[in-house]
This record gives structure tokens, C-alpha cells and sequence, in this order.
């Protein structure tokens, strides 16, 4: 048997690979399954529905087999197709509903508190996510002072804080209260400045270590977006922490986003961090609304910028994924002190201020809003 993990070969094959029912990648939609190796026979089974014309199923099957010879595998492959419900000798049988994202089904992974279905959240036109590779490079800060800009600029905003294990929206934005319930028991964020805010900061204690493994925490990311009581919000950030892992997988499977911003610093460790961001969520098919370069380079008391992190990475990187640099933000203790204090500087008339108002701008104008309130 190769000594190489399966999945790991045929997720990008069948991610480039157009369904041609739903319109999602045949990997997204749910009819690649069964991913195994036989020996050193690469095998799969693409299983359709009844809506799939005759024949699309082979033809998804040699697309699928050609994207595999195109990545350099050249062993031995042995697709399966299949109808979903057909007959016992003739079809492959689904195994798991349309949309699982592959590695989270199955009882053993169902996340605490159920299997994650995708829901639409009442009231949010949009869900961004917030996203970085690496942490450290001020992702938390960059989502807490976008959502102030957000709401100045008149949108109605969200922030959800989806770093369970180290949750900072609570500190950053200020916010103490702990969520009230409606009837239906929803949990209802507090307001903040504005903006709803949902954290993990708010529910225990402060100095509490959250030793979780990744079900329990799919399970709070899911009732975080879809158990609590957002109301009419234009846009939602939702600030994830660092990596492409049980978080990330949870927030992709149980909402629709509209988008993902990414941040990072011009440092290379931190550079090849984002570029992995960059490319989950674009094999996951989720619109990559922006980059933004944090720390971009300190100002010395002469007026001249010093690139402690290196210079324009982060606009390099962007430029060779054909990705739009949303804002480049300097290092600032002044940014830093806003943090700490719970006052984001995305609520100052500076500089600083203009730059996350710009930031806001960029954003909505990808999300194609205008403000409603």
C-alpha cells in the first residue's frame, strides 16, 4: 500500500471537477466517497443521483482520474460508479449525505451536541470569515476593529469569537455581559460598540483552560452561528483560529459564506501559513474576498517606515494567488494599547481609524452592500 494518505490525493482531483446538478465540485456536493487504497490500487466511488443525467457519473469518474494523472500520481486507479438508491449488484449506495465535508462524518467525529447540517442564519445577509495560517499576526485584532469600522460606516454587524481554546473578542471589544436567552432559550450577544458580540470569553471563567478535543469544539462553533439570536445583521465576522482544522471545517459545513478574509504579516513563516488559508478555503470553494498585511512596518521618529517583518510579502503572495490586497496596517502601540483596553482604534477619526474605514469600504464593496441602518 502507498505510503500516502488517500484522501489527500483525491480531494484536490474531484475539488477541480464541476457537478453539474448542484454546481458545486464534485468533492463539495458529496459524490466522491469510499476513498481507499487495495493494495496499490488507488480506488473511489463516484455515486450520483437521480437528477444526474446517464452518464455523468462516468464522465465525473474519468475527469476526476485525469486531474489524479495531471497532479503526477501514476499508479494504478480503479474508479466505482453509481447511483445513490440503486439497485444491490449494479450501484454503489451513498454513504454519507451531499455536503459532509470529507473526514467530519461518521459517529466517531460527529462534533458534541449532534451531527453539523448546514442552516441558514436568520437574518444575516453575510458570514465572513477571518481567517489566518499562523497566530501572532493580529487576526483577532484586525476582525474586532473591521467590525467597529463596519458598524461606523452603518452596517449592522456580528462578531463571533470561534477560538474556543484561546478566546480574546471578550477583551478586545470590551464586552462582559453574558448572553442573554430568548423564550426559545437562543442565546442573545451582547451588544458592543454597536456590534453583537459571541465569544467563549463570555460563558466561563477567565483564567479557565478549555482542554476540548475538536467534536466539543465543532459543537460550539455550530451553536455559536446557528443557536444564538443574531438578528438582522448585514455582515457577520466570524474570527477563527489559527490553522485549517475542526473550526474552520465546522464553520464551512454549517453556514453559507459569502467570503474569507485572510492576515497575515510580510514575515515568510507566517507568509506560508496563509498561503495554506488561501488554499482550504479555495479547494472548499469559499470566495476569498481579500488579504490584509498587518504589521506591515513600524514608522521611526524620523518619519521613515522600517519593515520589521519584512517588506510587501504579504502583497507578493497576493498578487501570485490573483488575490486583492484589502489593506496593508502598520505596527502601532497604539493598536496594540486599543486591544488590551477594549477600545479599538477603529472607533478614533486618526489615521488608524481611516485605515480600518478604508478596510470596511473594501469589504463591503466585495460583498456588493450598501448600508441599511
Amino acid at each position: 500500500m502507498p505510503d500516502v494518505d488517500p484522501v489527500h490525493l483525491v480531494q484536490p482531483a474531484a475539488t477541480r471537477v464541476r457537478d453539474p446538478v448542484s454546481g458545486r465540485s464534485a468533492w463539495l456536493a458529496g459524490l466522491v466517497q469510499r476513498v481507499r487504497f487495495e493494495g496499490e490500487v488507488l480506488r473511489f466511488a463516484v455515486v450520483t443521483t437521480p437528477e444526474h443525467a446517464p452518464g455523468d457519473g462516468g464522465r465525473l469518474a474519468e475527469a476526476i482520474v485525469a486531474n489524479l494523472r495531471g497532479q503526477g500520481w501514476d499508479g494504478p486507479i480503479a474508479p466505482e460508479v453509481g447511483v445513490t438508491g440503486g439497485r444491490a449488484g449494479g450501484a454503489v449506495r451513498a454513504t454519507q449525505p451531499a455536503g459532509v465535508i470529507p473526514g467530519m462524518e461518521g459517529p466517531g467525529l460527529a462534533p458534541h451536541g449532534g451531527p453539523i447540517v448546514r442552516k441558514p442564519l436568520d437574518g444575516v445577509r453575510h458570514v465572513v470569515a477571518v481567517a489566518s495560517g499562523k497566530g501572532g499576526v493580529g487576526k483577532s485584532t484586525v476582525a474586532a476593529n473591521l467590525a467597529v469600522a463596519l458598524r461606523r460606516r452603518g452596517f449592522r454587524v456580528g462578531l463571533a469569537d470561534a477560538d474556543v481554546h484561546g478566546p480574546s473578542v471578550s477583551i478586545m471589544m470590551n464586552v462582559t455581559a453574558r448572553p442573554a436567552l430568548t423564550e426559545g432559550g437562543k442565546a442573545v450577544p451582547p451588544m458592543a460598540y454597536g456590534v453583537r458580540c459571541m465569544s467563549m470569553g463570555l460563558l466561563v471563567d477567565p483564567n479557565e483552560a478549555m482542554i476540548w478535543r475538536g467534536p466539543m469544539v465543532q459543537g460550539v462553533v455550530r451553536q455559536f452561528l446557528q443557536d444564538s439570536a443574531w438578528g438582522d445583521l448585514d455582515v457577520l465576522l466570524v474570527d477563527l483560529p489559527p490553522g485549517t482544522g475542526d473550526a474552520q471545517l465546522t464553520l464551512i459545513q454549517a453556514v453559507a459564506l459569502s467570503g474569507a478574509v485572510i492576515v497575515t504579516t510580510p514575515q515568510e513563516v507566517a507568509l506560508a501559513d496563509a498561503v495554506r488559508g488561501i488554499e482550504m478555503f479555495r479547494r472548499l470553494e469559499v470566495p476569498l474576498l481579500g488579504l490584509v498585511e498587518n504589521m506591515a512596518w513600524y514608522t521611526l521618529p524620523d518619519g521613515t517606515r522600517d519593515p520589521v517583518f519584512g517588506d510587501g510579502g504579504g502583497v507578493r503572495v497576493a498578487a501570485s494567488y490573483g488575490v486583492d490586497v484589502l489593506a496593508r496596517l502598520p505596527l502601532r502601540t497604539a493598536i496594540r494599547k486599543g486591544g488590551d483596553a477594549g477600545l479599538p482604534v477603529a472607533l478614533g477619526d486618526d489615521a488608524l481609524g481611516a485605515a480600518f474605514l478604508d478596510l470596511a469600504d473594501q469589504v463591503a464593496a466585495r460583498l456588493g452592500i450598501e448600508a441599511t441602518a
